[in-house]
């Protein structure tokens, strides 16, 4: 492990040496709490769920009167800066889809538990259940925010959903604390493990950015769809819409699947047959992607598996009215204020159109969207509702 400025990462022998140290890493003599953040990509990052909800409670935090240890998997980009009170430290691992999480979260979670010593760890990701073991017997109380469904995650082969399980029923035994992201998701583990835990949504930020002047898209004339590319996003449904869709809207795709694949190679080839359809990769640019809900004609949201989705919160903050796949967990963010669509492309083009020509219900779904998220899904309130559960476990 390094921490910010602190060299190279460490590899094989030389990582084990030094993650068996003992004592805690960073002495406070001010008695400011220390709090760990293992299980994502880091900060500042801009990938993901996860990362969405680091990049903004981290801040939070540090304002709080807490140290934040945040573990990245990419060593700190050089020139960039991180608040006072904040530590970046560089785990090791492999990077590949299937061994990041699993490599990354084990060094961590070492090195936290006898290197560091936080007065609190929060962790991320069901897989990450199978090292809490260390983080307990480094004394260590964990927060886990056991996000969605992992195992039933088609992009997951057998013995990967499996690994899900197993973690899960990890972090059912050894957690402190569970964190769900929504209702849902909290309900299905109370039947599946017995459990219960604190519901935790994610947030958005309430904004209504222009488009930059380079990008030449019809103010509320196109169809966005923003997703990484796994077959439970409805990429491949929402490709096969987009082909009839196309005929008569400009047609926005945001995301891809991070390593390519034949799902990225379908949409490029869609992307250069037909004028319509723009690809844009994976937008980094909060404020391009905040435009580009704000003044979309419709969203299409076709993520099936999981909780409370930050991409469908902000896509409501920024006022996108929105055309959701039909599941518990969509229903529960958006409420009245979505258009709900089953699996077949036939339904989904046919619900976007619909949307698309009704201006008057399209207003009203923004309006309503932006109601429910000042009303449950701010970052401050998300923010608050951490801050209060790694109080309760650090003062055990």
């Amino acid at each position: 492990m390094t921490g910010t400025g602190a060299g190279t990462p460490l590899r094989g022998r030389a990582m084990v040496t030094r993650l068996l140290g003992t004592g805690r890493g960073r002495p406070d003599p001010a008695g400011r709490p220390t709090v760990a953040i293992i299980g994502t990509r880091g900060y500042p990052s801009f990938y993901g769920g996860f990362e969405t909800l680091v990049r903004h409670l981290v801040p939070f935090l540090a304002a709080r009167g807490w140290d934040v240890e945040v573990y990245n998997r990419e060593p700190l980009p050089h020139g960039c800066s991180v608040p006072d009170h904040v530590t970046v430290l560089h785990s090791a691992g492999t990077d590949s889809r299937t061994l990041s999480t699993l490599t990354h979260g084990l060094s961590s979670s070492v090195h936290s538990a006898f290197r560091r010593r936080p007065d609190v760890a929060l962790v991320c990701n069901p897989a990450n259940g199978l090292w809490l073991p260390a983080l307990r017997l480094g004394r260590v109380p964990t927060a886990v925010n056991v996000d969605g469904i992992e195992w039933e995650r088609q992009k997951w082969g057998r013995a990967a959903r499996q690994m899900f399980r197993l973690g899960a029923r990890c972090c059912a035994t050894f957690a402190n604390r569970l964190i769900f992201d929504a209702d849902a998701i909290a309900d299905r583990w109370a039947s599946m493990f017995g459990v219960t835990g604190t519901v935790i949504p994610y947030g958005g930020t309430v904004e209504r950015p222009p488009l930059p002047a380079d990008v030449d898209l019809p103010d509320g004339r196109y169809v966005l769809y923003v997703a990484r590319f796994v077959p439970e996003n409805s990429v491949l449904q929402f490709l096969e819409a987009a082909r009839r869709l196309a005929t008569d809207y400009r047609i926005v795709v945001v995301g891809s699947s991070g390593y390519g694949g034949p799902i990225d190679e379908s949409v490029r080839a869609l992307a250069e047959k037909n004028e319509n359809v723009t690809w844009l990769g994976h937008v980094h640019d909060d404020a391009l992607l905040h435009a580009l809900w704000s003044h979309a004609g419709v969203y299409f949201h076709g993520h099936t598996v999981g909780g409370t989705n930050p991409a469908l919160v902000q896509a409501m903050a920024c006022g996108a009215p929105t055309v959701a796949r039909d599941t518990v967990f969509n229903r529960e963010v958006l409420g009245s204020a979505g258009l709900f669509t089953g699996s077949d492309a036939g339904g989904i083009a046919a619900a976007v159109r619909e949307l698309m020509e009704n201006r008057g219900r399209r207003e009203a779904m923004s309006a309503a969207g932006l109601r429910r998220v000042e009303e449950r899904y701010t970052w401050p309130l998300v923010c608050e509702g951490y801050d209060k559960v790694l109080r309760a476990l650090a003062r055990r």
